[in-house]
Order: C-alpha cells, then sequence, then structure tokens
C-alpha cells in the first residue's frame, strides 16, 4: 500500500474522531482545507516502458515523502494516484480521462514514452487539466501539444542533440550511422541529430529504423555502412540488453566505428552484464550520470540516498536492480515545479488550473538545489520546455565517467510555438 493511501486513510480516521484542526498533524495545521491535495501519475507500470515505470513510481513516491515532510503544498498534504496506461496510447488518453473524471486528480504528470504522451495530451487539454510530462520528445516544445501540457524537468531530445553533436563531430567522427526506435522519439533523434552534425560539417552516411517492440536485432546491423566513422544508438524497451550483445557480436573482434550512444539504451542494464565487454571505450550521452562522480554535489547525494540508489546507480537493496538514473531525476524535479508553481498561484482547487500553468509559465529556470539535484535550468515560459546542462560519460572499467558537460546555452534552438498567446 502505498504511503500516500496510508497517510489519507489516517487522516481521514482523525476528521473522524474530532474535527479538522485537531486531526491535522502540526506540520499541515494552517492549511485553509483538510482536503489533500491528489496528483495523478500516469504510470508506464506495463508495456515496453515497464523499466522505467518502476523507477519512476519509486521516484514519486521518495518526493512524495520528502514533500509531505516538509509540510506539502500549501499547508496541505498531497497524495499521488497512480495509474498504469500500460505504455499505450490509447490506454493513455482513457487513463487522463480516469485521473480527472473518477480521481478527481488536480493535475496529472509523469508519462515518459513519446507516442504515449503525443496520444493523451489532447484528452488533457479537453479536460482543461495541467499535464506535466517528465519526457525528452520534441512533442512540448514543437507546438505540437496543447497550453496545458509542459515539460519542466527534464529536457528534450532536439536540446540533448544540438549540445552533444559538436563533441561527437570534433572528437569520434564526421561520418555518422543512427539506430533508432521506429516510433516519436526516435524520429526526433533522426532529425534532430542529423540537423545538429550537419551544422557541424559532419554527415550523416545511414539510417537504421527498428521497431520499438523488436526482439532480434543482428539483422538490422548490415544496413551499416562501411565508411561509418561513428555509430550513434539511442534504443529502448526491454530487449535493450540483447540490442546491444548483438551490435558487440555482429563486430566481434573486427574493427569498429567509434560508437556514441543514448543511454537509454542501457537504462536498467548493468554495465558488467556479460557480452558488454566490446563497451569499454565507448560514449553515452547521461541526462543525469549513473555512476557517482569525484565533484557530486550534496545535493546529488542527498537525491540519490532518498531513491536508494547505491554509487554505482542500483538499488541500495539490490546490486542487480539497476536503475533508469538518466531519467527518473525527472520526476523528482517536476514534483518541485508542482509545488512551486502551487505556491506561486495560491492554489486551493480545479478553479485554480489555470493559474498554476500562468504561475509555471512566468517561472525563468532554477539553481541546482534539492529541488533540482540534476543542475541548474532555464525554463522558457513560452514553449513550456526546460533546457539543463547534459553529460558525456566514458565507458572505463565497467563505470560511465563524465569527460564533458555540456553548457545549458549549446542545447538553445529557435522557439517554436509561444503557448502564452495561446487561449486556456
Amino acid at each position: 500500500m502505498s504511503q500516500s493511501v496510508i497517510h489519507r486513510r489516517s487522516l481521514l480516521a482523525g476528521l473522524a474522531a474530532g474535527g479538522a484542526a485537531l486531526a491535522l498533524p502540526a506540520r499541515f495545521a494552517s492549511a485553509q482545507s483538510a482536503a489533500p491535495i491528489k496528483l495523478g501519475f500516469q504510470l508506464h507500470r506495463t508495456g515496453i516502458g515497464a523499466a522505467y515505470g518502476r523507477w519512476y513510481e519509486r521516484t514519486a513516491q521518495a518526493a512524495l515523502k520528502r514533500l509531505n515532510d516538509a509540510g506539502g503544498i500549501n499547508g496541505r498534504p498531497v497524495e499521488i494516484h497512480f495509474e498504469d496506461d500500460g505504455t499505450d496510447p490509447k490506454r493513455g488518453s482513457e487513463v487522463v480521462e480516469k485521473l480527472a473524471t473518477q480521481a478527481k486528480c488536480d493535475l496529472i504528470f509523469g508519462p515518459l514514452f513519446s507516442h504515449v504522451v503525443i496520444g493523451s495530451a489532447p484528452r488533457a487539454g479537453e479536460l482543461k487539466i495541467p499535464y506535466l510530462v517528465c519526457s525528452e520528445g520534441f512533442h512540448v516544445a514543437s507546438g505540437a501539444l496543447n497550453r496545458w501540457a509542459m515539460q519542466p524537468g527534464i529536457s528534450d531530445v532536439r536540446a540533448q542533440c544540438t549540445s552533444v553533436a559538436p563533441f561527437v563531430t570534433q572528437n569520434l567522427g564526421k561520418k555518422v550511422t543512427l539506430i533508432f526506435p521506429d516510433y516519436a522519439f526516435g524520429h526526433d533523434h533522426r532529425d534532430y541529430f542529423s540537423e545538429a552534425v550537419k551544422a557541424q560539417g559532419g554527415e550523416v552516411v545511414g539510417m537504421v529504423a527498428i521497431p520499438p517492440t523488436e526482439t532480434s536485432f543482428t539483422r538490422y546491423f548490415p544496413r551499416i555502412p562501411r565508411e561509418t566513422e561513428v555509430i550513434y544508438h539511442v534504443m529502448i524497451g526491454p530487449a535493450v540488453l540483447t540490442f546491444v550483445k548483438e551490435l558487440g557480436q555482429f563486430y566481434g573482434k573486427r574493427a569498429r566505428p567509434e560508437i556514441f550512444g543514448f543511454i537509454d539504451s542501457l537504462e536498467a542494464v548493468d554495465l558488467n552484464s556479460p557480452g558488454l565487454e566490446f563497451l569499454e571505450g565507448t560514449h553515452f550521452w547521461e541526462g543525469h550520470c549513473r555512476n557517482l562522480q569525484a565533484d557530486a554535489s550534496e545535493h546529488e547525494k542527498a537525491y540519490r540516498a532518498a531513491v536508494g540508489v547505491d554509487d554505482n546507480g542500483a538499488s541500495v537493496s539490490d546490486a542487480r536492480d539497476v536503475s533508469t538514473y538518466g531519467h527518473m531525476f525527472s520526476v523528482w524535479e517536476t514534483l518541485s515545479v508542482i509545488r512551486q508553481g502551487m505556491e506561486a498561484a495560491g492554489y486551493q482547487g480545479p478553479a485554480d488550473r489555470q493559474k498554476f500553468v500562468e504561475a509555471v509559465e512566468a517561472m525563468t529556470g532554477w539553481e541546482e538545489s534539492a529541488d533540482h539535484p540534476q543542475g541548474r535550468k532555464v525554463f522558457n515560459g513560452k514553449t513550456h520546455q526546460v533546457f539543463a546542462e547534459q553529460a558525456i560519460s566514458k565507458v572505463e572499467g565497467g563505470k560511465l565517467i563524465r569527460v564533458h558537460k555540456t553548457a545549458i546555452e549549446d542545447s538553445f534552438y529557435p522557439d517554436a510555438v509561444d503557448y502564452t498567446t495561446q487561449s486556456f
């Protein structure tokens, strides 16, 4: 049973015994209302996003505990209602409906996979409920969604590609073959890394699109052109370990191109798994460094402890249970933004949803802190998109060691939309 549910039951029991003012714990006693603020979490508990979903839920629970221990939001306790969308666009829309109309949530947050976000956001707009995604696709900043959709907790693929491309072309090679999942998230990598490589004087010599539900990959690798100097890969789903192993088997002891991967291809996978030895010396993008780095801040160390992750990025209770550390910080940081937005809006209930969106739109960014352990952020209220530093890590001795950090400004691109001009 989740902490939020237990806490809600204890509150209700207290209310029945003697009234709201006496029943609330001292840290909530000044709230105008005894009712908890309800946050809906659209969770990939099953389907191809299940590994992420499990760690997103764990991160949300840790962030919720911290939030309620500090007094909740506007003096009111907070609870999170988790609902599985199966990592499926159709179910995603149904989950939005359920969280908004049945669970009576004040807002919805949490989804990662782009095709689910794209399939769900229109319903959130119709229901006029804030929809804060913990995703990476360019879908929010592109203007494809609506004013109720925001991405304040993690940078988008276009920004990531723009900022890391100079490192790739200057240090690894200029003739690049892309391997990517054949759906919206992968298409963002295809489009925007290609654009960024060309801007750096490089050339994309090959593109290999793979269905996101594929379980065997060897037949795709002969499509990699011989002139390839760098393989850029980003895969997702439960078969990522198979993908990386088969890529290594394909090249064997032969000379291979340099390899630059997005950590998505190895999220929740132990780098020391048999068959991954060939990754030694290759590079990865990381949104948040899995291995604790030598210069880690106290905020980063405290966050790592709160979510129960050791220095190698695995669960403190099971070293074989590797986290999705490169992405799950977005849940923690999004919940921090929710608190800040509701406080700025003086949020009391659904009637204040528009005020909440406008309050977040007015924000310009955040410094690294306990609320934002991944690092400093710049927020663009017009596009509803946050921008952050990116890490490039190298596999050394079975660990991911950061060798480069991009500046936030490296990731900027021209605005494609101004949501603040749109009606609610």
